[in-house]
């Protein structure tokens, strides 16, 4: 059972930025697909990123194309999501999200298997 565990939310003003963290209890997790969601108060969890198939890129959601920028450290079982840019639509609860094998389905929630706790990220105007 992988467990993941996301840090690095908090309150920022437009503008700002924030790194999100997710650490990972496999110690083979640099082969694992993952992905990072968000859900705002009131609406559905949504894509944000996740890693390409070859592991070396990612894709990412039209609405941080430019402001998100996804990396992982494999050597420390960590994935990051670095946000600039931010606005106040961004907040939202983030999530980090991993499975054992990549998907083309890589921006539907169903597909992955583990997920953190998720961590708060709130914009203000």
């Amino acid at each position: 059972q992988v467990q993941l565990v996301e840090s690095g939310g908090g309150l920022v003003q437009a503008g700002g930025s924030l790194r999100l963290s997710c650490a990972a209890s496999e110690r083979t997790f640099s082969s694992y697909a993952v992905a990072w969601f968000r859900q705002a108060p009131g609406k559905a969890r949504e894509f944000v990123t996740a890693t390409s198939w070859s592991g070396n890129s990612a894709y990412y959601a039209d609405s941080v194309k430019g402001r998100f920028t996804f990396s992982r450290d494999n050597a420390n079982n960590t994935v990051y999501l670095q946000m600039n840019s931010l606005k106040p639509e961004d907040t939202a609860v983030y999530y980090c999200a991993a499975r054992r094998y990549y998907s083309v389905k890589y921006n539907l929630d169903r597909e992955y298997n583990y997920w953190g706790q998720g961590t708060q990220v709130t914009v203000s105007s």
